[in-house]
Protein backbone atom coordinates (compact mmCIF):
# COMPACT_ATOMS: atom_id res chain seq x y z
CA UNK A 1 0.00 0.00 0.00
CA UNK A 2 1.28 3.71 -0.42
CA UNK A 3 0.28 6.43 0.86
CA UNK A 4 0.90 10.11 -0.72
CA UNK A 5 0.08 12.90 1.71
CA UNK A 6 -0.14 16.58 0.51
CA UNK A 7 -1.55 19.19 2.91
CA UNK A 8 -5.27 18.25 3.95
CA UNK A 9 -5.09 15.17 1.62
CA UNK A 10 -4.70 11.39 1.64
CA UNK A 11 -4.43 9.49 -1.02
CA UNK A 12 -3.74 5.28 -0.77
CA UNK A 13 -3.26 2.96 -3.75
CA UNK A 14 -3.50 -0.29 -2.80
CA UNK A 15 -2.33 -3.64 -5.14
CA UNK A 16 -4.57 -6.81 -5.62
CA UNK A 17 -3.93 -8.37 -2.63
CA UNK A 18 -4.22 -5.66 -0.28
CA UNK A 19 -7.99 -5.21 -2.11
CA UNK A 20 -8.38 -8.76 -1.41
CA UNK A 21 -7.61 -8.78 2.38
CA UNK A 22 -10.17 -5.99 2.82
CA UNK A 23 -12.79 -8.07 1.26
CA UNK A 24 -12.25 -10.72 3.56
CA UNK A 25 -12.41 -8.24 6.76
CA UNK A 26 -8.36 -7.56 7.59
CA UNK A 27 -7.10 -4.75 7.91
CA UNK A 28 -4.42 -3.47 5.94
CA UNK A 29 -1.50 -1.50 7.35
CA UNK A 30 1.83 -0.58 6.61
CA UNK A 31 4.67 1.51 8.48
CA UNK A 32 7.24 4.46 8.28
CA UNK A 33 10.17 3.83 10.83
CA UNK A 34 12.02 6.80 11.40
CA UNK A 35 15.04 5.10 13.50
CA UNK A 36 15.19 1.98 15.61
CA UNK A 37 13.37 3.69 18.67
CA UNK A 38 10.10 2.02 18.85
CA UNK A 39 7.51 5.13 19.22
CA UNK A 40 9.27 6.48 16.04
CA UNK A 41 6.65 5.09 13.51
CA UNK A 42 3.96 6.50 11.62
CA UNK A 43 1.73 3.82 11.02
CA UNK A 44 -1.24 3.83 8.14
CA UNK A 45 -3.95 1.45 7.65
CA UNK A 46 -7.39 0.91 5.75
CA UNK A 47 -10.21 -1.08 7.41
CA UNK A 48 -14.26 -1.62 6.41
CA UNK A 49 -16.26 -1.38 8.57
CA UNK A 50 -20.03 -2.85 8.38
CA UNK A 51 -21.56 -0.09 10.97
CA UNK A 52 -19.86 2.96 8.64
CA UNK A 53 -21.65 5.03 5.79
CA UNK A 54 -18.78 7.03 4.31
CA UNK A 55 -14.67 7.14 4.95
CA UNK A 56 -13.48 8.64 7.88
CA UNK A 57 -10.34 9.59 9.05
CA UNK A 58 -8.80 9.30 12.28
CA UNK A 59 -5.27 9.91 13.78
CA UNK A 60 -4.32 8.50 17.66
CA UNK A 61 -0.91 6.68 18.56
CA UNK A 62 0.77 7.53 16.05
CA UNK A 63 -1.37 6.00 13.09
CA UNK A 64 -3.37 7.17 10.28
CA UNK A 65 -6.36 5.17 9.99
CA UNK A 66 -9.59 5.15 7.09
CA UNK A 67 -12.15 3.17 7.85
CA UNK A 68 -14.95 2.59 5.03
CA UNK A 69 -18.37 0.78 4.41
CA UNK A 70 -17.67 -2.67 3.67
CA UNK A 71 -20.29 -2.30 0.82
CA UNK A 72 -18.05 0.55 -0.89
CA UNK A 73 -14.95 -2.23 -0.79
CA UNK A 74 -17.11 -4.25 -2.58
CA UNK A 75 -18.46 -1.88 -5.42
CA UNK A 76 -14.91 -0.84 -5.74
CA UNK A 77 -12.98 -4.10 -5.56
CA UNK A 78 -14.83 -6.10 -7.59
CA UNK A 79 -15.59 -3.48 -10.52
CA UNK A 80 -13.61 -0.71 -12.79
CA UNK A 81 -14.19 1.51 -10.44
CA UNK A 82 -10.68 3.52 -9.66
CA UNK A 83 -11.32 5.06 -6.56
CA UNK A 84 -13.32 6.05 -4.07
CA UNK A 85 -13.07 9.64 -2.72
CA UNK A 86 -14.87 11.63 0.19
CA UNK A 87 -14.14 14.64 2.13
CA UNK A 88 -14.26 14.58 5.74
CA UNK A 89 -14.95 18.10 7.64
CA UNK A 90 -11.78 18.83 10.37
CA UNK A 91 -12.68 22.59 11.52
CA UNK A 92 -13.35 26.25 10.36
CA UNK A 93 -14.76 25.56 7.47
CA UNK A 94 -11.87 23.30 6.11
CA UNK A 95 -11.81 19.44 4.81
CA UNK A 96 -9.77 15.97 4.82
CA UNK A 97 -9.67 14.87 1.44
CA UNK A 98 -9.58 11.00 1.72
CA UNK A 99 -9.04 9.26 -1.82
CA UNK A 100 -8.32 5.15 -2.19
CA UNK A 101 -7.43 4.17 -5.40
CA UNK A 102 -6.33 0.64 -7.07
CA UNK A 103 -2.13 0.80 -7.93
CA UNK A 104 -1.40 0.27 -11.40
CA UNK A 105 1.11 -1.56 -12.98
CA UNK A 106 2.90 1.28 -15.03
CA UNK A 107 2.95 1.19 -18.89
CA UNK A 108 6.16 1.95 -18.94
CA UNK A 109 8.86 -1.08 -17.00
CA UNK A 110 10.87 -0.31 -14.02
CA UNK A 111 12.92 -2.83 -12.78
CA UNK A 112 13.48 -1.10 -9.69
CA UNK A 113 9.72 -1.55 -8.74
CA UNK A 114 7.95 -5.03 -7.91
CA UNK A 115 4.40 -4.67 -9.41
CA UNK A 116 3.47 -8.09 -9.97
CA UNK A 117 0.18 -7.76 -7.45
CA UNK A 118 -0.57 -4.11 -9.02
CA UNK A 119 -3.68 -4.09 -10.83
CA UNK A 120 -3.38 -4.54 -14.54
CA UNK A 121 -3.60 -0.53 -15.87
CA UNK A 122 -6.31 -0.03 -18.02
CA UNK A 123 -4.93 1.49 -20.79
CA UNK A 124 -2.98 -1.47 -21.57
CA UNK A 125 -5.98 -3.77 -21.65
CA UNK A 126 -7.70 -1.83 -24.06
CA UNK A 127 -4.49 -1.85 -26.14
CA UNK A 128 -4.58 -5.22 -26.35
CA UNK A 129 -8.25 -5.79 -26.71
CA UNK A 130 -7.75 -3.27 -29.82
CA UNK A 131 -4.87 -5.30 -31.09
CA UNK A 132 -7.34 -8.72 -31.05
CA UNK A 133 -9.70 -6.78 -32.97
CA UNK A 134 -7.22 -6.13 -35.69
CA UNK A 135 -6.51 -2.61 -37.94
CA UNK A 136 -9.81 -0.53 -38.85
CA UNK A 137 -11.09 0.05 -41.70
Amino acid sequence: MKLRIRGDSLRFRLTQGEASLLLAGSKVSEAVHFSGAKEDVLTYSLESDRGSEQLTARFAAREICVSFPDTFVNQWANSDQVGIESTQPIGEGTHLHIIIEKDFRCLQPRPEEDEHDNFPHPDSVAEKLQARAGPEN
